[in-house]
């Protein structure tokens, strides 16, 4: 009985001790939390203007080709991110890997806390299955496999992850992780994530992994920890995370009439919350902007007269298409400026920059676009002015 009086403490310390471990460095371990009363499928969303109600320390809707921010709060603040880390790891794992790759397994790897999809050490595995099993089931041991494999070490992994992250524009941002247990100095912002997430999309791989629901490998089956897949009409990723200092996080992309925007959502209270902040934010995004095209490559924007050249005038077109989301009351208030000289001089070559087009909102610059030559001027010789000369005797 003495002896039982005396371990007991010591017992109680150890078990308050791992809970503390697990809910301050756990990843990902409660997402199978029970989301109750969110919202369903049929439901149409809040009015327009009216400003979302979100219950997260941190939160962001971009668009996901110009990057316009379409509503934040708090959204440039660093903060732990929990798994969304993962995004750049698959950013990283994609550019510099072959998906073919067979990977070995490390005894670090196989020994990593928190959310896993339970590899072994020396067990080896397809580079795109660790991918799956890291995106969808949020395994940190998968992303340190894959961090291993692609770097030779997870400190020169790491070097990658931010050297990427500054080249992107998510400046905001330290990695010390492959995989986002909560760390000293392992941090971002819910617009740096955005950037991230805008990005990674481009590649046609890493949107088709973080869309799928259900994926199954020899021996194991997946599934996305991502709720809403499942919950948000046009939902079509990303990334879900979790950890003691960073809450409940959340990453989604959703593309509704070919338009896809991104929001993130940091540091919500539980998983229903962070679901229905997300779903909020969303929703007023979808309601109150609308993508416009602005601009088209193949579109002549003006004529300039051309001085000694071969030909009195020139052509100009934008380099670049140009599509941007805007409220209604902003497309009635657009107001187009365009920057050209009132006149050029030859020689010109084709696809020379002669001015820039200005879209803008009350002197609010929101997009714009380079106007080029679309074809070559040569400058008159000699012989040009000969047969100038003759015509006007004719």
């Amino acid at each position: 009985m003495i002896v039982l009086r005396r371990i007991y403490p010591i017992l109680t310390a150890v078990v308050l001790s791992c809970l503390l471990y697990t809910t301050a460095y756990a990843d990902d371990f409660y997402e199978n939390e029970p989301i109750s009363g969110v919202f369903n499928k049929n439901e149409t969303g809040q009015g327009r203007n009216q400003v979302p109600g979100v219950d997260a320390a941190s939160a962001i809707v971009m668009d996901a080709v110009s990057g316009r921010v379409l509503y934040e709060k708090n959204g440039y603040s660093k903060r732990a991110m929990a798994s969304i880390t993962k995004i750049m790891t698959a950013v990283i794992a994609l550019e510099k890997g072959n998906m073919d790759d067979i990977v070995t397994v490390s005894k670090r790897a196989a020994s990593v806390w928190g959310s896993t999809i339970n590899l072994k050490a020396g067990q080896k595995m397809r580079l795109m299955d660790l991918m799956y099993g890291m995106m969808l089931n949020s395994g940190n041991d998968a992303a340190i496999a894959v961090a291993e494999h692609i770097g030779g070490t997870v400190e020169s992994f790491l070097e990658m992850m931010n050297a990427k992250a500054v080249e992107i524009g998510a400046i905001n941002t330290s990695f010390k992780s492959p995989h986002g247990l909560d760390a000293p100095g392992h941090y971002s912002t819910a617009f740096d994530i955005a950037v991230i997430t805008k990005y990674a999309l481009k590649n046609p791989i890493f949107s088709k992994i973080v869309s799928t629901i259900r994926a199954s490998i020899p021996g194991r089956g997946f599934y996305n920890t991502n709720e809403m897949l499942e919950l948000y009409p046009g939902a079509d990723g990303v990334k879900t995370g979790y950890t003691g200092q960073a809450g409940r996080c959340l990453v989604t992309s959703a593309t509704r009439d070919n338009w896809r925007i991104i929001s993130v959502v940091l540091n919500s209270p539980t998983r229903t919350k962070r679901a229905q902040s997300s779903k909020s934010i969303l929703d007023y995004a979808f309601i109150n902007y609308r993508l416009y095209k602005l601009l088209n490559i193949h579109e002549t924007i003006a004529v300039i007269p051309v001085s000694k050249g071969i030909y009195r005038e020139v052509r100009v077109q934008p380099v670049e298409n140009i599509t941007y989301p805007l409220r209604a009351d902003e497309h009635d208030a657009l107001n187009t400026r365009l920057e050209l000289p009132a006149r050029v001089e030859a020689p010109l070559s084709e696809g020379k920059i002669l001015g820039t087009i200005y879209f803008e909102v009350n002197g609010r610059v929101f997009a714009q676009s380079d106007l080029k030559a679309i074809s070559e001027i040569p400058r008159k010789g000699l012989y040009d002015y000969l047969k100038d000369i003759l015509k006007a005797w004719r």
